[in-house]
């Protein structure tokens, strides 16, 4: 028997999905539901608020990065003790890589039969958003949409007039209307909403979001077609996202965790666990060097450029990682943590230094420099993986490269998809360092994990 589940799907980016997703598991919870939450695609900020609006971590379900197996097998692992299932969409219910909308927030919907709720910007519109919704359901009537959720309504007559338009036109029930809202209570940037780390009132504004789903959103209803969707059928063998089982760890990583650094799936660090690392969090903006005894390092994703003025001004720690490479410490850095890497990031009119361990200078841009899902190809040496090895993955970076000579830099992988470092290369690799633009997730590239711990192994054997 599955776990009963209920999709929030949009008409577009920006339409209100995590606002209503956020309220309702936060009000779930507060009611005392155990809610398991899932976002679909490869997004680290928003997965980190429904982590925080739940109490638990956040899985992303990708089409495109996970087969259809591992979706399935994610999705049952996480909902073992669940009263209840969140998955929110991502952008437009529809869209997807192409004009056939693969691997699009619909196509989760029919893998996992959950039935969906659309959230609709109501700005300026009336009946038309009518004729939006029920276009969506005709356009694949195997997705099943149960309801529909008005954003920014501009007051009762406005709603009246959509409600009455979508019920009689589209047989559905409005199951929520959110007024326009006065304040910003999650304010956005150049890379989506504020991370909940960095947000100076989490705890309030989720707190927000909940009361705006107790005093909007017909609860009631939604918890029922939550729990009418039908039965998945059970998953068969073992899978990689089970429970970790204890067993003795034989290497020890170090994993850069602050504000600057934050864009990890849980499955990743779930992964090296499981290959036998014991993991270590550690603070460049806090933490005054590296600590004793770590066989490797993993650099995440983040905002090294808002918080780089902190991190310029830790010297001692950039001194102790810089000795530590040079000591042959294996490093594997995605996105922000190879910024951090590089000799200096120019932002906003300023210079900052960074830990110079990689010979780059990286800038910032106002227009992203690589958005989207990536396919690299394995052609050169480096720490961790094999030549010929293909893998899937995503970006998201204003940053770039500004290197004063780029045929002296080594790069591991060929971009078939995507930007990397400048629109052919990507994965620089300096020594033992390999520093990449792409985000890989353990459970689409399974030859991440253990090659991260083997490499390790192999550090540790050498300073035995």
């Amino acid at each position: 028997m599955s776990v009963p589940r209920i999709l929030v799907a949009g008409l577009r980016g920006g339409g209100g999905k995590t606002l209503i997703s956020l309220g309702l598991i936060a009000a779930w919870r507060e009611q005392g539901h155990t809610v398991a939450p899932f976002k679909k695609g490869p997004d680290y900020i928003d997965a980190a608020w429904l982590s925080s609006a739940a109490g638990r971590p956040c899985r992303n379900l990708d089409l495109f990065l996970h087969s259809p197996d591992t979706v399935l097998h994610s999705f049952h692992s996480a909902t073992v003790d669940a009263d209840v299932a969140v998955i929110e969409g991502n952008r437009g219910i529809f869209d997807g890589m192409d004009a056939r909308g693969s691997y699009s927030s619909a196509e989760l919907a029919k893998m996992l039969t959950a039935p969906v709720v659309l959230a609709v910007d109501c700005t300026k519109a009336t009946r038309t958003i009518a004729a939006l919704v029920l276009g969506c359901q005709q356009l694949d009537p195997l997705v099943s949409i149960r309801g529909v959720i008005l954003n920014r309504t501009a007051g009762t007559r406005h709603q009246a007039v959509i409600t009455a338009s979508i019920e009689e036109t589209c047989g559905l029930s409005v199951m929520g209307v959110i007024p326009r809202l006065p304040l910003e209570t999650f304010p956005e940037r150049h890379l989506g909403l504020v991370p909940p780390q960095e947000h100076a009132g989490e705890d309030s504004a989720l707190g927000v979001a909940a009361a705006i789903a107790r005093d909007n959103l017909d609860l009631d209803a939604l918890w029922s077609v939550a729990q009418r969707a039908p039965a998945l059928s059970a998953v068969k063998g073992s899978h990689p996202t089970e429970p970790v089982s204890a067993r003795e760890e034989a290497v020890t990583i170090g994993v850069f965790r602050d504000a600057a650094f934050q864009f990890y799936y849980p499955e990743n660090l779930e992964a090296l666990q499981r290959e036998g690392a014991t993991l270590v969090e550690v603070s460049p903006l806090e933490d005054v060097e590296l600590p004793e005894g770590l066989d490797a390092l993993y650099l995440g994703g983040g905002f090294p450029e808002t918080l780089a003025p902190a991190l310029a001004d830790n010297d001692s720690f950039k001194e102790s990682l810089r000795r530590a490479v040079d000591t042959g410490l294996p490093v594997y850095a995605e996105c922000g943590g190879a910024v951090y890497l590089g000799e200096r990031l120019r932002y906003q009119g300023s210079e900052y230094p960074m830990a110079g361990v990689l010979p780059v200078t990286f800038g910032f841009r106002t227009k992203p420099q690589g958005h989207g899902y990536t396919e690299v190809e394995t052609v050169a040496d480096n720490p961790f993986f094999d030549i010929g090895e293909s893998l899937r993955g995503h970006e998201f970076h204003y940053t770039h490269m500004e290197a004063p000579s780029v045929e002296d830099l080594s790069f591991a992988f060929k971009v078939h998809r995507g930007h990397g470092f400048d629109g052919e290369r990507d994965g620089l690799c300096h020594g033992s360092v390999l520093a990449s633009y792409t985000h890989l997730h353990a459970l689409g590239s399974r030859q991440w994990a253990p090659a991260l711990v083997r490499a390790a192994a192999r550090f540790r054997s050498s300073n035995g």
